[in-house]
C-alpha cells in the first residue's frame, strides 16, 4: 500500500528534538526521515513549516514569514510543504513585505499548502489578519492546514485552536479547502461534526499519540481510548475526508501506521492512507509524476 503522510516536521524546534530524542526514540534529520518512509512504504510527506529563534522560544511570535522547512539543501523529493504563518508579524508595520515574501513562496512547486497554528498564535482563523493569506490560496487553490485542539506548548490558548471555529471559517470561504489537524483532540466530536456538516473540511489523524511503541501499545489497549476516536469517525461518516499523517517526529512513523490501521475500517484504507491527500494538496500527483 502507498502512503502519503500529510502532516510531519522538520524544523529546528528544541521541543520536538527533546521527543524526538527521550519520547520517540527517532532520528529526527532529513535522513532519518527518508529512512522510516523508505521502511514503511511512505512516497510522499507534507511538512509543517514552523521556525523559532532561539531553543524553547516556539511559538516564536518574532519569526519572519514565511514559516518554513529547515533543510540543509532543497526540498528533497519525498517531501512537501505546508508554508507557516506568523500572524503578529502580519500585523506589524511590515505585514505587506510578509505578505509578499509568502506569496513568493507559495509559487515554488514543492510549496502543497498553507499552515496556521491557531491556539499557539493567539487569533481566532476568522479575524481579518488572515484574510490577504486566504486570498493567496484561492490564488494558488492552495489548502490551508490549521492545527486544531491541544497544544505542545503552554503557551497555547485553547480557545483559538478549538475546531468550531473552523466552522465559521469553512462558511465564510467555500472555495478554499480547509483541514483539521490532529481531528480537533480532544474535541473530536466537534471535529467530526465541522467535517460532516462542511463540504470543503477534511481532517488529519495526526498526533493523536506521542512517544514510541511502549506508549502505543498502552494506550491501544485502552478500549475508551481508542473508541473516543472511533465514535467521531464514525459520527463523520467520511472516511473520503479523513487523512493519515503522523506528526513525525512525535511517534516512529511505522508505529503510527499500525495504530491508524486499526482505527480505520480496512475498506478505507486506500483513502485514508493515500488517495483522499491527493483531493486535498492537488500539487502532490505533479510532484510524483502522476
Amino acid at each position: 500500500m502507498k502512503i502519503i503522510d500529510a502532516h510531519i516536521h522538520l524544523s529546528n524546534i528544541e521541543s520536538f528534538r527533546h521527543t524526538a530524542r527521550e519520547l520517540a526514540f527517532v532520528d529526527y534529520s532529513a535522513a532519518g526521515l527518508q529512512q522510516e518512509f523508505e521502511r514503511s512504504g511512505v512516497v510522499m510527506g507534507i511538512g509543517m513549516g514552523v521556525t523559532e529563534q532561539e531553543p524553547g522560544r516556539f511559538p516564536d511570535r518574532g519569526a519572519g514569514n514565511p514559516m518554513t522547512l529547515d533543510l540543509e539543501a532543497e526540498v528533497p523529493s519525498f517531501l512537501m510543504e505546508c508554508v507557516g504563518i506568523n500572524p503578529v508579524r502580519l500585523a506589524s508595520s511590515e505585514g505587506q513585505d510578509e505578505l509578499d515574501r509568502i506569496e513568493a513562496r507559495l509559487r515554488q512547486d514543492f510549496v502543497a499548502g498553507i499552515k496556521l497554528y491557531a491556539g499557539y498564535y493567539h487569533y481566532y482563523v476568522y479575524d481579518a489578519i488572515y484574510g490577504p493569506v486566504y486570498e493567496l490560496a484561492k490564488q494558488y487553490r492552495l489548502p490551508v492546514v490549521i492545527h486544531s485542539g491541544d497544544t505542545y506548548s503552554s503557551e497555547g490558548l485553547l480557545k483559538y485552536s478549538h475546531p468550531l471555529t473552523i466552522d465559521e471559517l469553512a462558511v465564510q470561504h467555500r472555495d478554499i479547502h480547509f483541514m483539521i489537524c490532529h481531528l480537533g483532540d480532544p474535541w473530536v466530536m466537534d471535529a467530526a461534526e465541522v467535517v460532516h456538516k462542511n463540504a470543503n473540511v477534511y481532517a488529519d489523524l495526526s498526533g493523536l499519540v506521542v512517544g514510541d511503541s511502549a506508549q502505543f501499545d498502552r494506550f491501544m489497549k485502552e478500549p475508551l481510548f481508542m473508541d473516543h476516536f472511533r465514535r467521531a469517525l464514525i459520527y463523520a461518516d467520511h472516511y473520503d475526508k479523513m487523512l493519515f499523517g503522523t506528526d513525525w517526529p512525535l511517534a516512529p512513523i511505522d508505529v503510527y501506521i499500525d495504530f491508524v490501521e486499526r482505527l480505520i475500517p480496512e475498506a478505507y484504507h486506500e483513502q485514508v492512507f493515500y488517495s483522499n491527500a491527493l483531493q486535498v494538496f492537488p500539487r502532490i500527483k505533479q510532484r510524483l509524476g502522476l
